[in-house]
């Protein structure tokens, strides 16, 4: 495994600077003017990011190296006035040799809609729209955009309710956005899906709650899913036109935000008593987080910084996966090393997460280090990372990611 980090860091560290290119030659995707001065236009962006895998801590007829489409995603979107403007977000995620079909029919290897909104500006800074939409609550980083990342992807819990209440981190449902001053705000009222991820666990008497409150209870009892953000920004302010959060801005911009959010979802689990009755029990997610990007001089360097707190209340000793009923920490830093625009540039990042989980009554961690190589910004980049997770007192599991992206 030394070997493999070592080859692999030596193959991200020293590409031929003659493939390096500022990311200035990038104007914003795909466009299609439909008038003189561009106010018209439908845009189209398109990106995707491959992986080569790394972990010893599988059986011994697994492979311990795999290959992935992570993500293969095509995002339009339209406006023939200010007034108003059409979505649409579609692709796949995590195609592999476990998943492929052998004639492209499968479950896996279909693409599906990620997000479909129409949305009407109501008035100056403030917006209201109705679709399947990511304008999520909870914190920054549920509302991340995939493409830019600092991290080789996102924290993987604070998607609080992916495929629990939501299809794949995207509600159906109504939201308003807007701005007061430099506070930026996102709410939305949206539908619970029936089919959820917990939807094989049965509830057992005196046991854990089962995420099946709309399946079990019905749609009527079970109510909808109200989410929010609110972030100050305390210096460059960023866009809320459309819903992703940037991951980092490379030294381009100068934020900090404050900001806090919340999700809650009327009997959205089901708990069952010693009798045998089920009753339902609501879920409630609060956070609070920080984020800081900036350049640190005239050199080309830069730091980007992030932290949250999260409680998560998914009901009695819930635990399935990556979600738990606790309280989550994590932070990620990463420096831009100096150098010029140009150029290719270098970042290397650390990030750390530890949670409680009630149901087993321990902990969990998750430490992750690794390094992106930007040959045009975002657009063209590698990211090489090694994780280590551990949860309760089970063994430490170690995983090395080398991820190549392009989008356009």
């Amino acid at each position: 495994m030394k070997k493999i980090l070592i080859g692999m860091a030596f193959c991200l560290l020293f590409v031929p600077k003659s493939f390096s290119q500022g990311n200035t030659e990038y104007t914003g995707g795909f466009k299609i003017n439909f008038n003189e001065d561009g106010s018209k236009y439908l845009r189209m962006i398109a990106w995707g990011q491959f992986w080569a895998q790394y972990n010893d801590n599988v059986p011994e007829d697994v492979s311990t190296t795999n290959f992935s489409v992570r993500r293969a995603r095509l995002l339009s979107f339209t406006q023939l006035n200010k007034k108003f403007l059409l979505l649409s977000h579609f692709g796949l995620n995590s195609l592999n040799g476990s998943n492929l079909s052998p004639v492209g029919k499968g479950e896996s290897s279909q693409l599906f809609y990620h997000a479909f909104w129409g949305e009407w500006k109501v008035a100056e800074n403030f917006y209201a729209g109705t679709g399947l939409h990511y304008w999520n609550g909870i914190s920054r980083l549920n509302n991340s955009s995939t493409l830019n990342f600092m991290t080789l992807d996102n924290n993987r819990q604070s998607w609080a309710v992916l495929g629990l209440s939501d299809q794949f981190a995207r509600h159906l449902g109504v939201y308003i956005k807007g701005r007061v001053g430099r506070l930026q705000y996102r709410v939305s009222f949206n539908e619970a899906i029936t089919s959820t991820l917990d939807s094989s666990n049965d509830p057992t008497p005196n046991g854990r709650a089962v995420y099946r409150g709309r399946e079990l209870l019905g749609s009527a009892d079970a109510g909808k899913v109200i989410q929010g953000y609110f972030d100050y920004q305390f210096l460059d302010e960023e866009s809320n036109f459309l819903p992703y959060k940037v991951g980092t801005y490379l030294g381009s911009k100068k934020v900090f935000n404050i900001g806090a959010g919340f999700l809650t979802h009327s009997n959205g689990v089901v708990v069952m008593d010693g009798a045998g009755n089920i009753e339902g029990e609501n879920v409630n997610i609060l956070a609070v987080d920080a984020f800081y990007d900036a350049p640190l001089g005239e050199d080309g360097s830069a730091i980007t910084a992030y932290a949250v707190f999260q409680n998560n209340d998914y009901g009695r000793n819930f635990n399935l996966g990556p979600y738990g009923t606790g309280n989550m920490v994590y932070g990620h830093v990463g420096y831009l090393i100096p150098g010029p625009a140009d150029k290719s540039r270098v970042q290397p990042y650390l990030s750390y997460q530890t949670r409680t989980i009630d149901a087993i009554d321990d902990n969990a961690n998750r430490l992750g280090l690794g390094i992106n190589l930007f040959m045009t910004g975002h657009h063209s980049k590698l990211t090489l990372e090694y994780a280590n997770s551990k949860v309760g007192a089970g063994d430490s599991n170690g995983v090395v990611t080398l991820q190549a992206q392009i989008y356009l």
